[in-house]
């Protein structure tokens, strides 16, 4: 999943949600350096990528989506769920999507030690920029798409998702709600462990 699935697995906590997507920005396996917070953040991160990664409806709708999008069909499945999630919002979570987002930005983490300014350079971007309340929609979803395919490094079809989407709605729409019932489940009983 992409900005909006780590957030919404973090437990309704802007501390964690912030802690949850500084999990991109990290590499290796030593996280001592991390106040314990920004530490569970970065294990619950991984652990929703390699879930998602994991999962077997997953796995069978790569395998389907992959002639399509090669290379990059992770990416799409990844902002494919974000989308589905944001536009059945009221489905997962009690908040509307928009007071969701407005908790999560209202949080500031500037002062908060343990980031590295790119880190939360990419966080005023992000704020500023306001994507996530994009993600409901359809033109949401093509410009998340884009918007990806040009960081990517090499030539890809990212930006042709959107197609791939309308052609295999049903499909990716049954797995994204076949993963979001063991998704919770799963992490819930994961944060009160960590």
């Amino acid at each position: 999943m992409n900005f909006l699935g780590h957030i919404y697995f973090s437990d309704n906590d802007p501390e964690f949600m912030y802690a949850n997507l500084f999990g991109d920005f990290v590499k290796g396996s030593d996280l001592s350096v991390y106040p314990a917070k920004i530490k569970k953040g970065i294990i619950l991160h991984r652990a929703i990528d390699h879930y998602i990664d994991h999962d077997p409806d997953v796995i069978t709708l790569m395998r389907h989506l992959y002639p399509s999008l090669p290379k990059i069909t992770g990416i799409a499945i990844d902002l494919y769920f974000d989308y589905l999630l944001a536009s059945n919002w009221n489905q997962y979570h009690s908040l509307e999507y928009k007071e969701f987002l407005d908790r999560f930005y209202s949080f500031s983490i500037e002062n908060e030690p343990g980031y590295p300014e790119s880190f939360k350079s990419f966080i005023r971007i992000l704020k500023e920029k306001n994507w996530m309340i994009h993600y409901a929609t359809r033109e949401g979803l093509s410009k998340m798409c884009t918007g990806v395919s040009k960081r990517i490094s090499f030539q890809n079809a990212l930006s042709e998702a959107p197609i791939v989407f309308d052609q295999n709605e049903v499909f990716i729409t049954e797995t994204f709600h076949n993963y979001m019932r063991k998704a919770i489940p799963y992490f819930t009983d994961l944060r009160s462990s960590l």
